[in-house]
């Protein structure tokens, strides 16, 4: 049995040890701040992120292993992985941001490893579609309005039965966590934090069940997406005879592909 134990316990320090060694040298890699579309306004002030900065070190190629590892592909994790593998900021991991942030990531992660132009598909003014390269670092974040408390906790008052709320954006780790057969009701009663002054999580889930009607919340949940930190992908293009024209674009997964 002490024999067992022993190579156990060596085993663990050989774990401590590998991951000591990887942390140092991800340190001596150099890196670059990113700012965070959302400001760190979304995060309580105990987070490291309520700076509203990040540091992240450039690709290699064993980030470039992860974006082409199936499995990771398949579960849909292969970009928290990658923000996971390239966070220099202490304390930090890719479930701790909310989606918005963590995209802004992807897109710093791609502009510093590959470049900043990208070609999107817009849609001209005649209705007819378009590839056109962009400038990725032109992306401008949509401005954030609302003003958070220490908690990073935002108020709202339901318009029809005027019941007080605090809400929060929720992070990678807790959007993952929502039941596919509760996709608004599991929003909604993980975003709310506070009800009327009543914290208990107990009551904020019986209140989503049983007294928010619906009106009060689609109203939540569109103001919830109305001011949600972002970026927005609604550029100038030119047109033709020198005119120009707004379009909107997506941005996806496939970012850090070619």
């Amino acid at each position: 049995m002490g024999i067992v134990t022993d190579r156990v316990h060596d085993q663990n320090i050989i774990n401590i040890a590998r991951q000591q060694y990887e942390q140092q040298q991800r340190v001596t890699l150099p890196g670059y701040i990113v700012t965070l579309p959302s400001a760190g306004l979304v995060y309580p002030t105990s987070s490291p992120l309520r700076a509203g900065t990040v540091e992240l070190r450039y690709m290699t190629a064993y980030e470039e292993d992860i974006l082409t590892n199936s499995t990771y592909i398949s579960d849909g994790t292969v970009l928290s992985r990658i923000i996971d593998s390239l966070i220099l900021t202490p304390n930090v991991t890719a479930n701790d941001f909310i989606n918005p942030d963590l995209f802004g990531l992807i897109v710093a992660a791609r502009i510093n490893s590959y470049g900043k132009m990208y070609p999107v598909q817009i849609t001209l003014p005649n209705k007819t579609s378009e590839i056109r390269e962009i400038d990725l670092s032109n992306i401008p974040y949509k401005q954030f309005n609302l003003t958070p408390d220490e908690n990073g906790e935002f108020e709202f008052t339901t318009p029809i039965q005027k019941h007080n709320i605090k809400f929060k954006y929720l992070p990678l780790n807790i959007t993952n966590s929502i039941k596919d057969e509760e996709p608004i009701s599991g929003l909604i009663k993980n975003a709310i934090t506070e009800i009327n002054g009543k914290r208990d999580r107990a009551y904020i889930e019986q209140f989503v069940r049983y007294e928010l009607i619906g009106g009060d919340s689609r109203k939540f949940r569109e103001y919830m997406a109305e001011n949600m930190p972002s970026l927005d992908l609604n550029l100038q293009f030119e047109g033709e005879n020198g005119s120009t024209f707004s379009s909107k674009f997506q941005l996806g997964s496939e970012l850090l592909w070619f």
